[in-house]
């Protein structure tokens, strides 16, 4: 008589799940990191990008890190193609426009295609759907990567016409150096004076996470002249606490945000061939990679994507003189190389960042995940 009920009971059920809807009231998922339960569409996004990080620069941040890296966490993974339109190599203008417009387009260019057209960036977009913005570097906050989230020039070195674009747009929040184009410029203005009257709060000498930042006003913090201080110079925990005030700001009223999170040097590491530079600059981000990470599972909304705009340095984790217990960084170059770079995805959507793709598909996944 029991199994009688049981088996009515599961035949009622079945076909009251095949008379529902098909589209669930709430389409949730479970991530297989942690065991999160996550949506399948993110209210926020969060791109993180380590310049010129490939494989062996990650797998730097297991070995030299006393902590485990925060790149174990991930479980949805893929692998870009970084090929410019004009070089096999592509360079950070080229590549970070790839992830911020959908486009390829030739080195050097900054949010415009190869006939210098701009073309909108994903931050342009989604702060005229009401969404809040936010870009962190630790270069200059005009360098290439950042600056192809906001601005639209035909080359990357263009700084003072890209941080007068930066007053222009729809930014809320922005940290990183620079602040020599603003207010040292060939031209004479004082831009610090116009970003005031466009609504902003800005602090060119330290950086205070206790601060209360009103979700009324906008906030940029411009803290070297040029690129922030190495990690091995004493810059601190800069890019980790300016990740911190930034998501806090823009997630104040449950507003939805956008956040471009740069860790430029990784990249200036494998331009110079420092290996201690290199690893003390991925050390740093894969620790602000585990806040954003943290973030994310208490939060259930927001997808995290991680990924570099090209690898620097044919960066090599070698034995020494053939001994495998000892292993001795090694560079084949001082520029950038064609390898394939790596991206790791958590949150709402991040199954979708499986496999193997062009860079412009970072920009079409997202777009797509957050119009399902």
């Amino acid at each position: 008589m029991r199994s009688i009920i049981i088996t009515t009971f599961c035949i009622v059920l079945s076909l009251f799940v095949s008379c529902s809807s098909s589209t669930p009231v709430v389409e949730e998922i479970i991530d297989v990191v942690e065991g999160t339960p996550v949506k399948e569409r993110p209210i926020n996004v969060i791109l993180m990008i380590a310049d010129g990080t490939g494989l062996s620069q990650i797998s730097a941040s297991q070995f030299y890190n006393v902590n485990t890296s925060n790149y174990e966490r991930f479980r949805h993974i893929g692998l870009i193609k970084t090929s410019s339109s004009s070089d096999l190599i592509t360079d950070s203008a080229a590549g970070a426009t790839a992830f911020a417009s959908g486009i390829k387009t030739y080195n050097g260019a900054i949010g415009v295609d190869n006939d210098t057209i701009a073309k909108p960036t994903i931050l342009e977009q989604l702060d005229r759907k009401g969404y809040k913005t936010g870009v962190i570097a630790t270069s200059t906050i005009t360098h290439a990567t950042p600056a192809s989230f906001y601005a639209h020039v035909r080359y990357r070195k263009m700084e003072e016409e890209i941080a007068e674009a930066l007053t222009l747009s729809g930014v809320d929040f922005f940290a990183g150096g620079g602040l020599k184009y603003f207010n040292a410029r060939s031209d004479k203005k004082d831009l610090l004076s116009q970003l005031q009257t466009k609504g902003f709060e800005v602090e060119t000498n330290f950086l205070n996470t206790d601060a209360f930042l009103s979700p009324d006003k906008k906030y940029g913090f411009l803290l070297a002249e040029e690129g922030m201080p190495k990690m091995i110079d004493g810059r601190g925990p800069f890019l980790k606490n300016a990740t911190q005030l930034g998501i806090n700001h823009l997630s104040q009223n449950k507003q939805p945000f956008f956040m471009m999170i740069e860790g430029s040097q990784v990249d200036w590491g494998g331009h110079a061939n420092e290996a201690n530079y290199l690893i003390g600059e991925i050390i740093d981000f894969d620790d602000t990679l585990g806040y954003v990470l943290d973030y994310a599972k208490r939060d259930g909304n927001t997808l995290v994507v991680v990924t570099a705009d090209h690898e620097t340095g044919g960066f090599t984790l070698a034995s020494d003189d053939g001994n495998y217990n000892i292993i001795k960084p090694t560079f084949s170059t001082g520029g950038h190389s064609a390898t394939m770079v790596p991206v790791f995805a958590y949150g709402p959507g991040a199954k979708n960042f499986a496999g193997i793709y062009e860079n412009t598909e970072i920009y079409h996944k997202i777009t797509r995940i957050l119009n399902r």
